[in-house]
């Protein structure tokens, strides 16, 4: 069937913070005009200057974001032909797609079917063992009740625990508890429900075996319309706390003939579901054997997708829109061949010692970022800014790029030190501090990092530098006010 080829000319971000500057900049790159959408506590958002226009769609902090109907209303009330929905919020929705669909508006990412199939674990888990590619062992849908808990009990007895109870329509983190016996299984499941409802609106659930201490290693791809599937290679996201990543790394570092496999086993499964866009096959690694099974695909941009960029030069969001346009992929395999590393923190107003507590209500005092070679920036914040309470605690990402391992530690490590932020907590010290732990300098991690490295969360505090320069800055702001007086 011939694809229909479509030149775009405006597009709606329906998201907020800095992946809608990120997509923004991409958009104008091409000579395209941008709209942004905000509920009311963005209503002084950086990201809003950078747009031709900007609808305010709400006053209902994280609602608005979340209503199908009010971003359609606004694209159309802003001429919008395509909406990029960036990560989060709707990007995973598959009714989103298919309202833009219904109202001619092209939608930046997969069909409709694509994210309703990859979005539901258990089908995704079948469609990838259609296409031959290695899943872990598990269950499907478990029925409520009685029936529930006897398959359940039985798959336990079968495969051993420990187990991973997983929400059907999961995601971020969410809907994942992990069980060791037969009590704490059946005390879980009613809980595991209550939380999915809670957070997806649907309470399917199913099991999988757990795969202790694996690594958590990604495939990015891109799929035009016209059956042509392309990877852009890998990044290591096992350093983790509770499921959601904090730290990732371009390219894994595993055999070439693992990762071969992994690149095939990724296409073969994209295919199999038809996909379209931009996408991430995700999959879990034996930290010894290095054998791999398919976990779960984003149908999305990631949030990590910079530590790719940077490697390869590809601008993944350029391709996403090139894509949606009915364009045919025309990236040659060498511009492919990721050379050097490249490690990207997202640097969050948190306090890792309290358990990433997150600082929401606080003001940036001081800000001032790196820069020099191989550092990239992703962000929004600014001196005078206040952390949002309605939001993610993510301030700004950080991508570095060296030739290799310990350039990039080095660099990250300088970049780090370079970064001054005052009047509030951050994860920065904790990334410092992970920069100098033997094992993480020679490459050895996984996904039980932060619980077997205690000691990372022992970094010094340094309030008292911190406080010498507000006091300095606050002496030279009176004395210039004092000079003005004048």
């Amino acid at each position: 069937m011939a694809v229909k080829q479509k030149k775009i000319k405006r597009v709606l971000i329906a998201n907020r913070g800095e992946i809608a500057l990120r997509i923004i900049r991409t958009v104008k790159e091409l000579g395209l005009e941008a709209v942004a959408v905000y509920e009311k506590p963005d209503s002084e958002a950086y990201y809003i200057r950078l747009a031709d226009d900007a609808i305010m769609i709400g006053d209902r902090p994280r609602k608005e974001y979340l209503d199908i109907d009010k971003i359609i209303w606004a694209a159309r009330k802003s001429g919008a032909d395509a909406i990029h929905p960036g990560y989060g919020f709707l990007s995973e929705n598959a009714d989103f797609s298919a309202a833009c669909e219904k109202a001619g508006i092209i939608f930046i990412g997969p069909p409709p079917q694509v994210i309703r199939d990859m979005g539901n674990k258990v089908v995704a888990r079948k469609i990838m063992e259609k296409a031959k590619v290695p899943t872990i062992p598990g269950t499907g849908d478990l029925a409520s009740g009685d029936a529930g808990i006897e398959l359940a009990t039985a798959f336990a007895k079968k495969h051993g625990y420990p187990l991973m109870l997983k929400a059907s329509a999961g995601g971020g983190g969410r809907g994942i508890r992990k069980v060791i016996n037969e009590a704490e299984l059946k005390m879980q499941l009613p809980l595991v429900r209550a939380e999915t409802r809670s957070a997806f609106n649907d309470e399917s659930i199913y099991i999988e075996k757990c795969i202790e201490s694996p690594r958590h290693i990604e495939i990015q791809i891109l799929a035009d319309q016209h059956d042509n599937i392309i990877h852009l290679g890998s990044r290591d996201c096992s350093i983790q706390r509770r499921h959601q990543k904090l730290l990732e790394i371009a390219p894994a570092d595993l055999p070439a003939k693992v990762m071969d496999a992994m690149y095939t086993a990724a296409i073969k499964g994209a295919r199999e579901a038809g996909y379209v866009n931009a996408g991430t096959v995700e999959f879990l690694v034996d930290s010894i054997t290095n054998e791999f099974w398919f976990m779960e695909m984003n149908t999305r941009l990631q949030v990590e997708h910079t530590v790719t960029e940077e490697l390869t030069g590809i601008d993944i969001i350029r391709q996403q829109i090139k894509i949606a346009e009915g364009n045919i992929l025309d990236i040659p395999p060498e511009r492919v061949n990721m050379m050097g590393k490249a490690i990207q923190v997202r640097i969050n107003a948190e306090d890792p010692k309290n358990n990433f507590m997150p600082e929401g209500g606080k003001t940036l005092e001081v800000y001032q970022s790196p820069g020099g070679p191989g550092v990239r920036l992703d962000g929004v914040v600014y001196q005078g800014y206040r952390i949002p309470t309605d939001y993610d605690s993510l301030m700004v990402k950080m991508t570095v790029r060296g030739y290799d391992w310990e350039q990039t530690i080095q660099r990250l490590k300088r970049s780090l030190n370079n970064f001054l932020i005052v009047g509030l907590k951050t994860t920065i010290p904790f990334y410092l501090a992970i920069c100098d732990e033997p094992d993480f300098k020679a490459g050895k991690f996984d996904t039980s990092y932060l619980e077997t490295h205690e000691e990372i969360f022992n970094y010094p505090e340094k309030e008292r530098e911190v406080a010498k320069l507000t006091k300095l800055i606050a002496e030279i702001h009176a004395r210039k006010m004092n000079l003005y007086a004048y």
